[in-house]
């Protein structure tokens, strides 16, 4: 089958697949599959290798991630129950205040708590940032969702030791330092400049919450952990959102004794959150193991995302059964399997998708186009980064492509090949969208319909990506 004809197909599918959900509302399970199904055929992989393509990206992507999404969601349920979110969004929103909550989480996320696992980050900070959207304004999910999804997507390309940057760097003989230091000059400013944008954007008109946002979804669990209203023991806080403060309405003196003697009998919150951070540390530790090639097989062993995440379920569960009961620790992992179901099927779908897109064989075609040129290698290894990234759905993948087409001229033109791994990197967000496990999972845990995350994710990370090479730009000229 000629070029044409396999990108001409690959549109198709896509658009068709972005079409059957937004405008038909078809489920996007049966739309991906149906998307993968026609693509397969049309480029002539044949039934057989169509339906083995389908299966295998399925089953990869259940692989990398099956297991991490698992016990990240059955923690944060668990954490939920316990009230230790809800405790840790009142302190947010008393140190920091609602209006810059978007921007503190975002660099939080994209710098301090960026792991070389995306999705492990994600799993665990979205029920908190779900729990916050409410608590800053009529947009509050709209900007939390954009900050997550800029801020994770940044940090993965740019922040060592996201798995991108590290790739990037090892690709074309970057010094990690030097990758580290680049990387943290370009990804502040790009957060907070995108998300500004996005939340400029968002005031004049760019969102709708009765169809960009899910709230049958997501009931169900912001219901645990919160006491009952009629229980005579708190009202619910209200917030000032000149000051970030938050307060209660007037309650009864009796009633305000029972609250200052239940929070004495509360869990310490670094407690509750204890084996979590312990869960973090130990990725972080095997990351720079593998980093330094250092040997210690113990240490390499917990380290494990797998590993760690269960040690963090485990403590989560011991913790929080001494604080809250056995029921209830039992009660949140139900809702946890539940909720992980879904965006399991989302996630692993989304990766059928990309596999019928990788095996058309798009990326060899696209690569080949761009790599005949030689004017602007930064925009052009961008671009490159970009139409891959559409095509295939894979940041890493789209962004290693990229930059390993141009890498044996940055020599020649007097390129710093920092330089390059960031506009690969740059190039590879563009347009997150249905071919992404990363977009499944920030529309499923942040109660976003699909319409929604494709403003929230796809166009959020689309403006990043652009932010981000027009910063790169001017940083050529100086270094």
């Amino acid at each position: 089958m000629s070029d044409i004809a396999v990108l001409i197909n690959t549109a198709v599918a896509v658009l068709a697949a972005v079409l059957l959900i937004v405008r038909f509302r078809v489920n996007p399970v049966i739309s991906l599959i149906l998307a993968s199904v026609y693509l397969g055929l049309a480029v002539g992989l044949g039934v057989e290798e169509t339906v083995k393509t389908i299966t295998g990206g399925f089953g990869e992507i259940m692989v990398d991630v099956g297991l991490l999404i698992a016990f990240g969601v059955l923690m944060g349920s668990i954490l939920n129950q316990s009230g230790a979110i809800r405790r840790l969004v009142e302190h947010l929103l008393k140190t920091f205040g609602p209006k810059r909550l978007p921007y503190t989480m975002g660099l939080a996320i994209g710098t301090v708590l960026q792991s070389i696992f995306l999705d492990v980050l994600l799993v665990i900070s979205a029920p908190l940032a779900r729990k916050l959207a409410p608590k800053i304004g009529k947009l509050g999910t709209a900007r939390m969702a954009t900050a997550m999804a800029i801020a994770l997507e940044c940090g993965i390309v740019f922040t060592v030791p996201g798995v991108a940057s590290l790739a990037l760097a090892g690709l074309l003989n970057v010094p990690l330092g030097k990758m580290l230091l680049f990387g943290l000059l370009l990804v502040i400013p790009t957060i907070i400049i995108s998300i500004a944008i996005m939340t400029f954007l968002f005031r004049r008109g760019f969102w709708n919450e009765a169809k960009d946002e899910d709230h049958t979804f997501v009931a169900e669990e912001d219901s645990e952990g919160e006491e009952p209203a009629d229980n005579g023991l708190a009202s619910t806080p209200t917030t000032n959102s000149e000051r970030g403060t938050t307060a209660s309405s007037a309650q009864p003196a009796g009633a305000s004794v029972a609250v200052v003697e239940r929070e004495r009998k509360e869990a310490p919150l670094l407690l509750l959150f204890a084996p979590l951070l312990t869960s973090l540390l130990l990725i972080g530790a095997g990351a720079i193991l593998e980093i330094f090639e250092i040997q210690l097989p113990w240490l390499q062993l917990l380290g494990e995302p797998v590993i760690a995440l269960l040690i963090g379920l485990i403590g989560t569960c011991l913790v929080t059964r001494a604080a809250i009961g056995q029921k209830k620790v039992e009660e949140a992992i139900a809702v946890g399997f539940k909720e992980s179901g879904q965006i399991l099927i989302l996630t692993g779908v989304g990766g059928s998708l990309a596999a019928t897109v990788a095996a058309a064989g798009l990326g060899d075609i696209l690569g080949g186009f761009f790599s005949a040129s030689t004017v602007a290698p930064l925009l052009v290894v961008w671009a490159i980064a970009a139409v891959l990234h559409i095509a295939v759905g894979s940041v890493t993948l789209s962004a290693i492509t990229a930059a390993g087409l141009l890498a044996p001229i940055a020599p020649a033109i007097g390129l710093d090949p920092v330089l390059l791994a960031l506009a690969a990197g740059a190039g590879s967000l563009f347009m997150v969208h249905v071919t992404s496990n990363t977009f499944w999972l920030l529309q499923s845990l942040l109660g976003q319909s699909v319409r929604g995350a494709l403003k929230s994710v796809t166009v959020g990370v689309s403006v990043a990506s652009v932010v981000a090479i027009l910063l790169i730009l001017p940083m050529s000229l100086l270094f």
